[in-house]
């Protein structure tokens, strides 16, 4: 197929161009970066340099192209968001970006269109003992500060879904991790003693990015119209042990304990960390997809990400 891939210089933008193209596909990838769209078309990849939230000008850079397909990874988080208003930029991308990039899909004749998700839009709060599958609600209304994010997740999977002539998909992955910036630099805090583990401890679903990135080619090729898969790896695990996790692949001292209280000033980050218990179920996205996590957990992936620093 050929597709344009919005974020291709993101996070998981840059794992998954080279597996598109290892599976077939063409890719026309889009960035705001000129700096790494030259790097991408250095390696063969055709670029156009067009920020999504801007209709007129993503359709102007797309107007004598022809696709099969759109992939969404357009984000602005750049590392783990700590406050509430470190999303507010994703948030708008979930609504008006993806608003954007289904006209872009319509004007270019894509039929296919696979959006990123976020785990977290089940909700931020303790979901119990049960995994979650892709039946269990959806972006409940937030409280707070929280309902934009939900807001948002709500609008980019319902756009994706409702858009006429496109075979939606959605990927809702879990928490990112592996050889890309945000890990190294919360290696580089373990190393340090300065990456607290929380006391109690929230349970979150990490994904290595190669991981996220085969399950996006998979869904690309075989994934069913109207759809929504949960992308996490077969072991959820308290952040407190995601953290030491990090710290025995960094080599460093065991980190220290933080009592949650001290978290309760920067209410998304005791959500994220403490007051978040979920564990989600990832057999319909092995089912269907055909797809199996390379890291069943994130032990095994953080160890390939020191090995890979060496």
């Amino acid at each position: 197929m050929r597709v344009v891939l919005a974020g291709a210089t993101g996070t998981l933008g840059s794992v998954l161009v080279p597996r598109l193209r290892a599976a077939g596909h063409t890719v026309v990838g889009l960035t705001r970066s000129a700096d790494r769209a030259r790097r991408l078309q250095d390696a063969g990849v055709q670029m156009r340099v067009v920020d999504v939230m801007d209709e007129q000008r993503l359709l102007e850079a797309l107007d004598s192209c022809r696709a099969d397909a759109v992939i969404h990874q357009a984000t602005a988080i750049t590392g783990m968001p700590l406050r509430h208003r470190d999303l507010h930029a994703t948030d708008d991308l979930r609504e008006k970006g993806t608003a954007n990039l289904l006209r872009a899909a319509e004007s270019v004749g894509a039929r296919r269109f696979v959006t990123q998700s976020f785990f977290l839009g089940y909700g931020y709060h303790d979901h119990g003992e049960t995994a979650l599958t892709e039946d269990h609600p959806f972006a409940p209304p937030g409280k707070g500060a929280f309902e934009r994010h939900m807001r948002s997740m709500r609008s980019n999977e319902r756009q994706t879904f409702a858009a006429t002539g496109i075979e939606g998909i959605a990927l809702r992955y879990g928490l990112f991790y592996g050889p890309e910036p945000s890990t190294r630099k919360l290696m580089a805090m373990a190393a340090r003693r300065m990456l607290p583990m929380p006391r109690p401890s929230g349970i979150t679903c990490p994904i290595h990015i190669a991981d996220a990135a085969a399950a996006t080619v998979a869904a690309l090729e075989r994934g069913r119209a109207g759809q929504a898969y949960n992308i996490v790896d077969d072991n959820p695990i308290p952040f407190a042990g995601f953290v030491a996790a990090v710290a025995k692949a960094a080599n460093a001292p065991a980190p220290r304990t933080l009592p949650d209280c001290l978290l309760r000033a920067t209410p998304y980050m005791h959500a994220l960390m403490v007051g978040t218990r979920i564990r989600l179920s990832n057999e319909k996205a092995k089912r269907e997809l055909g797809w199996e996590p390379e890291y069943p957990s994130c032990h095994e992936g953080l160890r390939h990400v020191h090995m890979a620093g060496k």
